[in-house]
Formats: structure tokens, C-alpha cells, sequence
């Protein structure tokens, strides 16, 4: 498989999560979005919707949007999984999932930050005060939701699921601007258990081939 990916881009480093949690070995293909590389026609064709992450199957299929890949990473690599076995619980993490991939990241992700400054002359102070606003709304909102659930080591439990996956990258990208995580006990209780954990050591920015690109 290959990975055409950002290593900054949270929706790329939830997939190369979910691939060290399985254990799925894959070619790196860097995409430097902030360079504008995901426009290029090279990566057009790859991708039509221009965004990262895309993954190639080792029959040649290309899958986009990270939630996509990582449910079909779980189907046709069941172990271990991502997602619980009860009905409840699945649903329960998803809604995890998706209150970071749906409600926080598409309020911060970089083209939207562009789109403040370039277009509608938004101050580098503004931009700043955006993201860490709707990040710290967004994982109120998760630690709120985490706070009705039964506590484990991880967001479900002691096993690692795709909520845990797509929290961990936007952690990353919220300490890169300052975000406040006070009071965020269980979400950063969480966050420092999947930092022990080697997938998450290994798919982390600072591990990846083009980090100081």
C-alpha cells in the first residue's frame, strides 16, 4: 500500500495510526499541502479532490477522506479492531470520532486558515484566537461525552479505537497553537495513554520522512 499523505495534516496522521495499530506495513508518499503540491496535476490524478490523505491498495484502488480508509483498514484488516463489537458502543465511538473529524477539524484545517488570511485579511493574532477558540469549544464538547462513558485507559475502554485515533492528531495540532486543555482531564488522560503506546509514538509527525520539509 501506499500512503500519500502530510505529516502535519491530522486526517493523515489519524491513518497512519490505524496502519501502525494493525501493524500494515506501507510506502510513505509525501504531499506538502502547504506547498500547494496537492494541486498539482501529479496528485490530481491521484486524487480529484485534492486533499490528504489518499491511499493505494495493494490492488491499485485509491481511497480518500481518512474515516473512509480507516473503516476499510478495519474491514479487510479485522485485527485488531477499531471499532467495538456492540452495536452501542460502536455507534458511541464513531460519535467520538466524528466530533473531532466533523466539528472540530474542518473549522481548522489549513485551508480554511489561508482562506481567513488571504481573503478576508484576518490578522495573524485573529487567525491564532480562531482555531484555539473552536478547538477548545470542540473538546469540551468531547470530554463531555467522554465523562458519560465508563473510563478506561483509552476513549473505549483499554483497547485503542478510531476515536482514539482521530483525538491524538488534533491534540497535536491544538499544542502547535496554543490551545487551552484545562479541565480536559479524561481527553488529555486519554491523549497521554496513546503516547505511551509505540503506534502512536511511531505515526506521530516528528517520526515521519518529511517532518523538517
Amino acid at each position: 500500500m501506499k500512503l500519500h499523505n502530510y505529516f502535519r495534516s491530522s486526517a493523515s496522521f489519524r491513518v497512519r495510526i490505524a496502519l501502525e495499530l494493525k501493524g500494515l506495513s506501507y510506502d510513505y508518499v509525501p504531499v506538502h499541502i502547504a506547498k500547494g503540491e496537492h494541486k498539482q496535476p501529479g496528485y490530481v490524478a491521484v486524487s480529484p479532490s485534492m486533499l490528504v490523505p489518499t491511499l493505494e491498495t495493494d490492488t491499485g484502488e485509491q481511497l480518500g477522506q481518512s474515516m473512509a480508509i480507516i473503516e476499510w483498514l478495519d474491514e479487510t484488516h479485522p485485527n485488531p479492531p477499531l471499532l467495538p463489537p456492540e452495536p452501542l458502543a460502536r455507534a458511541q465511538v464513531r460519535a467520538l470520532a466524528q466530533l473531532v473529524a466533523c466539528e472540530i477539524h474542518p473549522l481548522n484545517n489549513l485551508r480554511v486558515l489561508k482562506y481567513l488570511v488571504h481573503e478576508l485579511k484576518v490578522g495573524e493574532d485573529a487567525k491564532n484566537a480562531w482555531y484555539r477558540h473552536w478547538v477548545r469549544e470542540g473538546l469540551l464538547a468531547f470530554e463531555r461525552e467522554l465523562q458519560r462513558l465508563p473510563r478506561g485507559t483509552y476513549c473505549d475502554g483499554d483497547t485503542p479505537t478510531l476515536a482514539d485515533c482521530c483525538l491524538v492528531p488534533q491534540i497535536f495540532n491544538g499544542q502547535r497553537f496554543g490551545a487551552d486543555f484545562a479541565g480536559l482531564d479524561r481527553t488529555m488522560a486519554v491523549f497521554d495513554a496513546c503516547m505511551r503506546h509505540p503506534a502512536f509514538i511511531k505515526a506521530q509527525p516528528s517520526s515521519c520522512p518529511d517532518h523538517e520539509a
